[in-house]
């Protein structure tokens, strides 16, 4: 796997030498392009024990899926090449509390529309389904975190009152140095994929920080992270406890990214219900 992901940066390094726009354009295509994410049979039978509904986010198709309850609303907002089935671990026992549940899909993933996946794109996802539910909590998992941090920024909604971030990101910055890295990316490579997200998001790589975004929030938080989180380093939680400042830090160890286990879920119900 190694060896592929380095002879395609290879190529993109050797095309970036005639044409830097070009290799940036190739590197955040695959950057953008998820590999896993579409639901599969198993995961179908659960998804359709609730109500589904699409709405659409700029002109994109988005897959909701609700389990109604008589208490406050919950979205549930999943990570990279996941989809809304994920939360079947959390959905179940959160419905019988009696909570009100939404998942959506991301871009690209699930039963969502659009080819190309960003947490931008993904903010205005949530942005919309937390005002069309009237949502309450959102709870978020690695860059749907991140996501669910950009959708409460210019928005006109702002009933959200917790938020619970479970192994996320703090600077795409960062991110995008190890995707670099991985691919053995130039210099000039990197300049030209920086370009074009500049270009493309009409906002330089620095700002979108997840850190920084919470600085000018006031929601009540709860962080969850393990500190031997291979794909999203702890001192990211640290960075975001710092900004989210009525905000509690969980640190675990040996539930890796994905932070499935019934200790870490007493955790989200103990926080929901305070």
């Amino acid at each position: 796997m190694i060896f592929i992901q380095k002879s395609v940066g290879f190529v993109i390094n050797f095309i970036g030498i005639f044409s830097k726009r070009t290799a940036g354009q190739m590197a955040m295509y695959l950057f953008t392009t998820p590999r896993a994410g579409q639901i599969n049979e198993k995961q179908s039978d659960f998804l359709d024990t609730s109500f589904r509904e699409e709405i659409k986010v700029n002109n994109f198709p988005v897959m909701t899926y609700r389990w109604l309850g008589k208490g406050k609303t919950i979205v549930l907002v999943h990570g990279w090449e996941s989809n809304s089935a994920r939360w079947q671990y959390l959905i179940e026992p959160l419905n019988k509390l009696q909570y009100n549940i939404i998942a959506l899909d991301a871009p690209a993933h699930g039963r969502s529309g659009s080819k190309r996946f960003n947490a931008v794109l993904y903010g205005e996802f949530i942005k919309v389904v937390t005002k069309k539910f009237k949502a309450d909590y959102i709870i978020g998992h690695s860059v749907g975190g991140m996501a669910s941090v950009f959708s409460q920024t210019n928005t006109d909604y702002n009933a959200i009152t917790k938020l619970i971030l479970l192994g996320t990101p703090s600077e795409f910055t960062d991110v995008l140095s190890r995707y670099y890295s991985m691919m053995g990316f130039t210099n000039r490579t990197v300049k030209g994929t920086n370009q074009f997200i500049t270009d493309k998001l009409n906002a330089e790589p620095e700002s979108f920080s997840t850190a920084k975004h919470l600085e000018a929030l006031n929601l009540e938080g709860l962080i969850i992270h393990d500190e031997k989180d291979s794909i999203i380093p702890y001192e990211d939680a640290l960075l975001i406890k710092n900004s989210l400042k009525n905000s509690q830090l969980v640190t675990t160890t040996g539930f890796g990214h994905s932070l499935i286990d019934d200790s870490i879920s007493n955790h989200i119900y103990e926080f929901l219900k305070g």
